[in-house]
């Protein structure tokens, strides 16, 4: 999604820099470390840093759409080949976002397999249907071979998935659809939106406008779907992912409009910052700042975080061409879903073999416990990057 004519860099580094902040807090040890740094409560009127992350990551993937759907017009895709790509990536989102969900539903003995081998395999399969295999190479019926097995892995584990108890056994469910799952509907939403509207700003500003007054009013309660229809849409719905999504977008639209003129630009992007920030503070007369109910408030002062700190990194990365600082961002910025993914096979092997590798997970020391997720985040990044120069890399 960071493919233009025009590079951007704080592109890259900005999705580089919150995916690093997700394996960093992800992989925190909560006795042990600072509260500021961790998730708050659902009831708790305030943010952390982790209250920011993810937000951060939906705000940079609608920023990256008008660039990625652009790209691929000029490489003479219409709209129907445009529709078609976004739906499909949208669909596997949506499915590997609900596969690792349910992970932690399943029940051991019902399913006949432990929950760190079903787990296990799930993610080797994601790995096999969705790398990015050479198009041209003499081992393309391999490749094949290879992806069909994952298919076979998928729906195998699918079908042997059991939940629940012996009296009351149930199937996989969409529940909050899980990370990825989120932003497949928030990919979704803003892409559909692009695709109608094109670079016109004053449409997307009204997009964006449109879902946060759909996450007000679900919020007070005024707008509720509760049917199958509101089960699956329930995430679009409720506006509030796809207000952050529309956020970013927005932002890449402004971007893309402005690219000449990099003062003026700057002084735009640190203007919206500010007003998000504010009007979250307003909304929060009535809405507690609160990432796990999804306040329009916790959704703005995020907008508001995202966009201020894109602006001190477009100016020092695209204004004053200082880039070299942020290396290890860029380079986790250009594999995001390998990056995200596959520091958790790490996480199995060490479970299933008693490797003690997270030795610094502890509440004796803080320097070690927080230390020690930095190392985490940093190695993970460097890993992802080994396994792409071996040919594993997710590519939806």
């Amino acid at each position: 999604m960071n493919s233009t004519s025009t590079r951007v860099a704080s592109i890259d580094i900005m999705r580089g820099l919150t995916l690093c902040l997700m394996l960093f807090v992800n992989d925190l040890y909560v006795p042990g470390v600072p509260h500021w740094m961790i998730h708050t409560q659902a009831t708790e009127d305030g943010m952390g840093l982790a209250d920011w992350v993810f937000p951060g990551f939906l705000f940079m993937v609608g920023l990256s759409i008008p660039y990625a759907i652009e790209a691929r017009k000029k490489k003479g895709d219409g709209l129907t080949k445009n529709l078609w790509h976004v739906l499909l990536r949208s669909i596997s989102l949506l499915l590997i976002g609900v596969l690792i969900l349910n992970g932690t539903r399943l029940n051991p003995t019902l399913t006949g397999m432990p929950e760190l081998v079903w787990t296990a395999g799930l993610y080797i399969s994601i790995f096999l249907v969705w790398n990015a295999y050479p198009s041209e190479s003499k081992f393309k019926k391999f490749f094949t071979v290879l992806k069909t097995v994952g298919v076979l892995g998928l729906l195998y584990l699918a079908f042997i998935f059991k939940a629940g108890t012996a009296e009351e056994t149930s199937w996989l469910e969409t529940g909050w659809w899980g990370i990825l799952g989120l932003i497949g509907w928030g990919y979704l939403t803003a892409s559909l939106v692009y695709l109608l509207i094109s670079e016109r700003i004053i449409p997307a500003l009204l997009a964006w406008a449109f879902f946060v007054l759909l996450n007000i009013l679900t919020q007070l309660h005024w707008l509720r779907v509760d049917n199958l229809f509101g089960k699956i849409f329930g995430i679009v719905l409720d506006g509030n992912t796809p207000s952050l999504v529309l956020a970013g977008l927005t932002t890449g639209i402004l971007i893309r409009k402005n690219a000449a003129n990099k003062t003026k630009l700057i002084k735009i992007l640190a203007a919206m910052g500010v007003v998000c920030a504010l009007l979250g503070f307003v909304l929060r007369h009535w809405f507690i700042l609160s990432k796990i109910y999804g306040t329009p408030s916790w959704a703005m002062v995020c907008n508001g975080i995202s966009l201020l700190v894109l602006s001190v990194v477009y100016y020092v990365t695209d204004m004053a061409g200082k880039e070299k600082w942020a290396w290890l961002f860029t380079l986790a910025g250009k594999n995001s879903l390998t990056t995200y993914l596959a520091p958790d096979l790490i996480y199995f092997a060490c479970w299933g073999l008693n490797i003690p590798l997270f030795f610094y997970k502890q509440d004796a020391s803080m320097m070690l416990a927080v230390g020690g997720s930095v190392v985490w985040a940093v190695a993970m990044v460097f890993y992802s990057y080994a396994l792409t120069k071996i040919g594993i890399r997710l590519k939806l």
